[in-house]
């Protein structure tokens, strides 16, 4: 079978091997692919790889030998999913397998903004210590977390795994999620969503982006967040009105913000969360440490496998 993988670089910058998808195919991979070349680039390939790069109607349409499209990610709304089940097109995604290290960058985020590290390292290789007549100094105040507030919007694996982070450093957890009878967890209280974001002392996404949820957190919600409070987005930047977030953060309304996604990616310079005051911002990254992406890739080539036997698995 043709295998075409579209955008290889982001899950394999070469550091891990393509061996486990290779051996199921004659496997063309590139590195990146523009919307312009993705018709040609797909045309005779019986399986499709994707990440960012998106399937849609008429993309799918042109694909004659198309039988299988693997999303190598969680998400997988760049694809058509109608139209390839219209052509009995096979559509998988690969899921849980950056639990950890998501959840784990949400704290690198939280204690930035708690106790400004890198901001005091920064200012020690600038000689500031050297320069201080005491033994210690900070430039900003920094933020003890154990017995603080965490309010998780949505307590699915990578919500329960940040859950049992802020625990485990002594913080209250309280969760807004769909199902909290099906998905109880010990320490976990269940909440709605004006009073999570009214009560909470650090709020953190993790839920999904759909029609329904799409800029949600607004002028309205963030007004009701108390003045000293951190907000954190590692799910997607759609979640958020960008410019109601930067202006609450320009006006203090809340203490600070951590994100590791925008609306648009890479963002537009003229983007307002780029210069918003206590607001920091780090490259949609917190799903690629190297254990996590070789978890993905070798998730992928085995979707691809379990569809060549003909038992699809993570099918959407």
């Amino acid at each position: 079978m043709r295998i075409v993988i579209l955008d290889g670089h982001t899950l394999n910058p070469g550091d891990l091997s393509w061996e486990p998808v290779e051996r199921l195919g004659d496997t063309h991979i590139f590195p990146r692919t523009a919307p312009q070349e993705v018709a040609e680039r797909i045309s005779g390939a019986e399986i499709v790889l994707t990440n960012k790069v998106p399937l849609n109607r008429d993309i799918i349409a042109t694909a004659k030998a198309l039988r299988y499209i693997g999303v190598t990610a969680t998400g997988y709304n760049i694809v058509d999913v109608d139209a390839a089940r219209e052509r009995g097109i096979v559509v998988t995604n690969v899921p849980a397998y950056g639990t950890h290290s998501v959840a784990q960058h949400t704290f690198a985020l939280l204690f930035e903004l708690a106790s400004s590290t890198g901001l005091h390292a920064e200012s020690v290789r600038n000689g500031d210590w050297t320069a201080q007549p005491d033994f210690c100094y900070w430039k900003k105040p920094m933020v003890e977390l154990h017995g603080l507030t965490m309010g998780i919007v949505g307590l699915g694996q990578i919500g329960r795994a940040v859950a049992a982070i802020a625990l485990a450093l002594g913080m209250k957890v309280q969760a807004v999620h769909k199902h909290p009878e099906r998905d109880k967890m010990e320490g976990v209280t269940f909440t709605d969503m004006e009073t999570c974001f009214r009560t909470s002392d650090v709020v953190s996404l993790h839920c999904s982006l759909n029609k329904d949820n799409k800029e949600f957190v607004n002028r309205k919600l963030l007004a009701v967040m108390k003045p000293t409070a951190f907000f954190l987005n590692v799910s997607r930047g759609g979640l958020v009105n960008e410019n109601d977030l930067a202006r609450a953060l320009h006006e203090r309304t809340i203490a600070g913000a951590g994100l590791d996604v925008l609306s648009t990616e890479p963002p537009p310079a003229d983007n307002p969360l780029l210069h918003a005051p206590n607001c920091i911002i780090t490259p949609h990254q917190a799903w690629a440490t190297q254990a996590a992406r070789r978890r993905l890739l070798q998730a992928a080539a085995d979707n691809v496998a379990a569809f060549q036997a003909g038992k699809p698995i993570n099918c959407v």
